[in-house]
């Protein structure tokens, strides 16, 4: 059961209108690094978690992140409030209205036209909101990794909104949300570590063969050691020869089919085989320069399948 305050979390203070502004805070709002998205991936992840700490946790969270759409969408309609009142009202020029909502840049003549100035589940492009934003994959120590990433690109995202304005009671609000992300980071962490053992993600190990092992693929000018390459830490195998058929085998693939099925794919085979030793003409040869077009009278046309 939710219930909502109208007092929002964090008290917002916007200066002036800003469209262009208000159009890239839209990538907290509706985007892939943005609130709404946040709150699904935890409130999902919560319905499905068994540990009651950890369930707690992820509801607490999510609500939070509902909290700071409701912030972003506020800001978001506080700066178009201006624009979008002239731009109902019509009260400047159709030429002076074509380029304040122009000149503001960042698609914002999209969101003032398409959207009413409002707050729309799209990112700063006009991409709209999708679930396929939502990876969760189930299983704790896999999605409290990922909750924890997600946390980080969006505090980068807060950060990069942070430098590009000048306003001060927008640059404080971003500044509360950024905080919340390094907040939700240590929690999620904190959960993930609550885990023992947490690594590798799941149940199965790996195969011991391969779990210590460093394929250098990447070889020539540039390579540099450090403690995820090194050979103190790795098994570094750098021959060519030795990254291929690992496994002990020949590295070619193979499989069993029956006669019948045997017998379609030869059939399929010859049908499809390529003449090395043909040289047609290609349509692209008959219309480039230079080729000269072939005589219609020798141009046949494949006879009709009965």
């Amino acid at each position: 059961m939710f219930a909502h305050n109208k007092r929002l979390q964090y008290t917002v203070r916007v200066s002036e209108t800003n469209p262009g502004l208000a159009n890239l805070l839209l990538e907290q709002f509706g985007g892939p690094q943005g609130e709404l998205a946040a709150a699904c991936r935890y409130f999902t992840q919560a319905l499905a978690e068994d540990d009651p700490g950890r369930k707690d946790m992820l509801l607490d969270i999510a609500t939070e992140e509902l909290s700071h759409l409701e912030v972003i969408g506020s800001m978001v309609a506080m700066l178009n409030k201006g624009a979008k009142g002239e731009l109902a009202e019509a009260t400047s020029s159709e030429a002076e209205l074509y380029r304040k909502i122009h000149g503001a840049g960042n698609d914002s003549h999209t969101t003032q036209v398409l959207y009413g100035a409002g707050a729309p589940l799209i990112n700063s492009a006009g991409v709209p909101w999708t679930s396929a934003y939502i990876d969760t994959i189930g299983e704790p120590t896999a999605d409290l990794r990922s909750n924890i990433a997600a946390e980080a690109r969006a505090k980068i995202i807060y950060e990069r909104l942070i430098n590009l304005t000048d306003d001060p009671g927008v640059k404080e609000a971003l500044g509360f949300l950024m905080t919340r992300e390094i907040a939700h980071q240590k929690s999620f962490e904190k959960a993930l570590y609550a885990i023992e053992p947490n690594f590798p993600p799941g149940k199965l190990p790996g195969d011991e063969r391969f779990t210590s092992v460093y394929f250098k693929m990447s070889q020539g000018e540039g390579m540099r050691e450090g403690p995820w390459n090194r050979d103190d830490q790795w098994n570094v195998v750098r021959e060519r020869e030795r990254q291929a058929a690992v496994d002990g085998g020949d590295g070619l693939p193979a499989v069993k089919l029956d006669a019948e099925e045997m017998a379609n794919v030869e059939q399929l085979a010859a049908r499809t085989q390529s003449d090395p030793a043909s040289d047609p003409v290609t349509g692209a040869e008959l219309g480039a320069t230079g080729v000269e077009a072939a005589d219609p009278a020798t141009i046949t046309t494949p006879k009709s399948i009965a």
